[in-house]
């Protein structure tokens, strides 16, 4: 499996870039790390489980934290940070981002949620 030789973050446009060792390179935004997060939260603990999150489009990335020589924990600034993000999982993501973000804006759609945070004091 491909290893990361550069993992740069991104704050102000709130993506995380990665280049891996096979010439790979990724530039992954928050909102998708987040939504797609391998935590049990959102991944949920089995098959069929996975949760659908929503209104996470102007979350970012605090930090990142490395794990081992193996993932990278990323702290969001939504204090999500359960989730701890493979070298693997990372390349799949990449690889698969199109698909993903595509059948994740459907299922949005599907269940009428937004992109979008509740604003406070806004009608439900």
């Amino acid at each position: 499996m491909p290893v990361p030789v550069e993992i740069r973050l991104r704050q102000a446009e709130k993506r995380l870039e990665l280049r891996f060792d096979d010439g790979a390179q990724f530039s992954l935004t928050a909102e998708y790390l987040r939504v797609e997060s391998p935590s049990a939260e959102v991944q949920g603990h089995g098959p069929g489980q996975k949760k659908l999150v929503s209104g996470r489009a102007e979350v970012g990335i605090l930090r990142i934290e490395p794990v081992g020589h193996y993932a990278i924990r990323l702290v969001f600034d939504d204090l999500h940070d359960s989730g701890i993000y493979s070298w693997d999982y990372l390349y799949r993501l990449g690889a698969e981002q199109a698909e993903r973000w595509a059948a994740y804006e459907a299922a949005l759609a599907a269940r009428g949620l937004s992109r979008m945070p509740a604003r406070r004091g806004a009608a439900p």
